[in-house]
Order: structure tokens, then sequence, then C-alpha cells
């Protein structure tokens, strides 16, 4: 049974479960199966509707990976990536991981007041804009929308069809050195189209990363909009004063 609430406050049993879970898998592999939901039912005292919840919150958040009509496995720990002005194939190869892309979409279209002030370009002058689904050893990781200026970069695409590099496209086809970045980090749940994209549950947390870039004579280079397994990922940084 779970213990009794604490503090004068009644704790929800999903989150006394929970805890307890936590508890467990700091013992377990990964990889390792946990019991099933009539086993954690019988064993805590709890209806099963409790054990999805507690499972369910286990999940989103990375630390139960869940395979229909297999079970529930203690997950692989989330890459952790470090926020610098890199490109997503330069990280996954820095932790051991085999980076890979797929091309969802290609397209030339005007751009809209926004985008250009982003891209330093007069207002309905053409962008490049591409998304791919970047993924980790085969495995979805990302949903990656680009927007470059295409007057700078006519005939990238015939360079970016084999799922390699922009960051090193950039550099060794149009000599572009990337020097600064700004980025923002916000959350958000997965759509249908994201979650089927990233092979995930619709409504799993999910972090949005915002990033404008530019190169060292100063201009602007891209505009990017990431979409990033919230379950996968976490990123770190080294904080000094100012």
């Amino acid at each position: 049974m779970l213990e009794s609430p604490t503090r004068g406050q009644r704790e929800p049993k999903y989150w006394a479960l929970k805890q307890h879970l936590l508890d467990l898998l700091e013992s377990l592999p990964p990889g390792s199966p946990i019991p099933t939901e009539r086993a954690l039912a019988t064993d805590f005292g709890v209806s099963r509707t409790t054990v999805r919840q507690a499972l369910a919150d286990l999940t989103a958040e990375g630390r139960l990976h869940r395979v229909q009509g297999k079970g529930t496995f203690a997950a692989e720990p989330k890459l952790a990536q470090r926020l610098q002005l890199s490109s997503y194939t330069e990280d996954m190869r820095a932790q051991g991981r085999e980076p890979s892309s797929k091309l969802l979409e290609i397209e030339e279209l005007p751009s809209e007041p926004e985008m250009s002030k982003l891209l330093g370009i007069r207002s309905g002058a053409k962008i490049l804009r591409m998304r791919r689904l970047r993924l980790a050893d085969g495995e979805p990781m990302a949903l990656e929308t680009t927007h470059l200026p295409l007057s700078r970069f006519r005939g990238l695409r015939k360079h970016i069809s084999g799922g390699g590099s922009l960051y090193a496209v950039l550099r060794e086809q149009f000599g572009v050195q990337m020097e600064r970045a700004e980025e923002t980090i916000e959350t958000s749940l997965a759509g249908p189209v994201e979650a089927e994209l990233l092979g995930a549950d619709v409504g799993m947390p999910v972090l949005l990363l915002s990033r404008h870039s530019f190169g060292s004579d100063g201009k602007p280079v891209e505009f990017v909009r990431s979409i990033y397994r919230g379950d996968r990922y976490k990123f770190v940084t080294t904080l000094t004063t100012p």
C-alpha cells in the first residue's frame, strides 16, 4: 500500500506511485521491463486508472518507454545537448550518435514582412524554406524548419538532398562562417502531425527552439524553428557571471 499523506495534505495516489517508480528506475538499467499495470495496482493498492496516470507522466518525462503489445521499459537517458552554435550533425557525432536527416519539404516562396526583417531582405523577396526530420541512430529526434534568403544561396538545393550538415554546405560552398546566434526555448505539446513524424503520442511535451543565426560578416544567415522531443532531449549550458 502507498504511504500515508504527509505535511497535512492529501497526496494524489498517482503522485505517490510515481515517486515509488522513480526510486525503482534508479536501480534499473535502460531497457529493463517494469511490472505490469495489474501487478502495480495490486502491489500498491490503487486502481489501474491511477497506475496509467503515473505511467503516462513518466513516459512523457522520458523516464519510461512504452512498446505497444510488449510492455513498459526503463528508457535510455535523454540526450544532453549543449547550447552552442553548432549544427545538429556535429552535436550528434559529438555524443557518439549517427545523425541523419529526411528532407520532407523544400520550396521557394515570397517572404512575409516579419521573415524579411529577420533575414535582412526586402518584403516579398524569395526565401528558401526547408523542412527536415532529424534522426539519431535512426530514431526521430526533431522536426526542423529552416528559412534562408534565396538570393544569397542560389543552388543550395542540390547540395542538401543527401541529408548532410547544412552548416558544412554553407561553409564549403558559399564561404559562410557562422559567428553568433540568438536562440529561445519554449515548451509546448505535440500536435497530430508532429507526433506522427516524431513517432510520439499526441500531447507529448516538446521543446520549441527558435534560432536566428548570423555570419562573420554580421549578416543574417538563417531563421530556424525546431521541435524537439521532450522525452528524449535536454539542453545544457554553462553560466558565468556578467
